[in-house]
């Protein structure tokens, strides 16, 4: 029976394995089903939602882990068993008698506490005032080419919601103006669920993001030095020079956080210490669809694994109700003037 039990979470990180997640994450993993496992004293088959019950108060009170801690647990324990279910229950009712149950459930699941942060972000007016004094105060930045390409950043992160980690790591390269109606950015190292590698997706330059690069290389690009024909050079060059091929190295993400933090003083000085670049990648999703953007072109946008992520990004106006209700009605008014005339 020791056996069939290793056997059963050795499969479990089998299946996690060619899926993609990384050794790390599969090893922490395997060290929260043990820890359970011991702190049960039971076979992997006997847990009920009452083992889960004191596994998890333990963590918490006892040994004073924190909330996310607890919860990143209760969640690894949640999909272990839900493999057992999918793959297992007839071999381990056969061996043993028991019927496996799920032992989280709705009522002892903890409650992500990152999923309960609300990134509200500015208006569009207000985001429109941000971005207009930034770039009109480009020309008399005492670094005109740091203070450019932190405005180009900014601006990829409000018109296509683009990840700060996705923007520094884009290359010359991954400007595909050849490819759909407004060109696309390739975006290598786009963020995986669950420990896995980087998840690449096209972005399409929407909301005049073609203008926005076309301007950036055709203007500001190559001032930053002569790599800007080589295609593995970085989009968004540092100042400093690398000691052995001398070509612009990779500007970093507090480079850009920078950036935005003393735009935002400036222009926006409400909103200061608040704007952030994930913040204004909810900007991005909640602008979109206001516009009238379907929330499953907003997820392929923004690369989220799940919509019911992309749904947690969307915050809009208290009046949206009552405008959306309207408009509702105005088309049923407009089809029935139609089928009279």
């Amino acid at each position: 029976m020791e056996d069939f039990e290793q056997e059963l979470v050795d499969q479990f990180a089998l299946a996690s394995a060619g899926a993609g997640i990384s050794d790390q994450h599969i090893s922490e993993e395997r060290s929260v089903i043990f820890q359970f496992l011991r702190f049960s004293g039971r076979p992997v088959w006997e847990a009920s939602p009452d083992t889960a019950d004191g596994f998890l108060s333990h963590q918490r009170k006892e040994l004073g882990l924190a909330r996310s801690t607890v919860a990143s647990k209760a969640q690894t324990l949640a999909q272990f068993y839900d493999f057992l279910i999918l793959r297992y229950q007839g071999d381990v009712h056969a061996l043993t008698g028991h019927v496996l149950t799920q032992p989280i459930d709705e009522y002892n699941r903890p409650a992500d506490p990152s999923a309960q942060v609300i990134r509200v972000p500015p208006q569009e007016d207000e985001v429109n005032q941000l971005f207009a004094g930034w770039r009109e105060s480009l020309p008399h930045a005492r670094k005109f080419l740091p203070a450019a390409r932190d405005y180009f950043a900014a601006s990829l992160w409000r018109r296509t919601g683009l990840r700060i980690s996705e923007t520094v790591n884009l290359d010359i390269r991954d400007w595909r103006p050849d490819l759909g109606d407004f060109g696309k950015l390739h975006v290598r190292f786009g963020k995986g669920s669950r420990g896995k590698g980087p998840k690449a997706r096209l972005v399409p330059a929407i909301d005049s993001t073609d203008a926005l690069v076309t301007w950036w290389l055709t203007d500001i690009r190559h001032q930053f030095g002569d790599d800007w024909q080589n295609p593995d050079a970085p989009l968004l060059p540092s100042e400093r020079r690398d000691r052995i091929t001398g070509e612009c190295q990779r500007a970093g993400d507090d480079a850009l956080r920078s950036g935005l933090a003393g735009a935002v003083a400036a222009y926006l000085p409400a909103w200061q210490g608040r704007l952030t670049p994930h913040v204004l990648r909810h900007f991005c999703a909640s602008s979109l669809y206001l516009r009238g953007m379907d929330l499953k072109a907003i997820q392929e946008l923004l690369g989220h694994s799940w919509l019911s992520t992309t749904t947690r990004y969307i915050h809009v106006h208290s009046d949206h109700i009552e405008n959306a209700w309207l408009q509702a009605n105005d088309r049923v008014a407009a089809r029935l003037t139609v089928g009279e005339g």
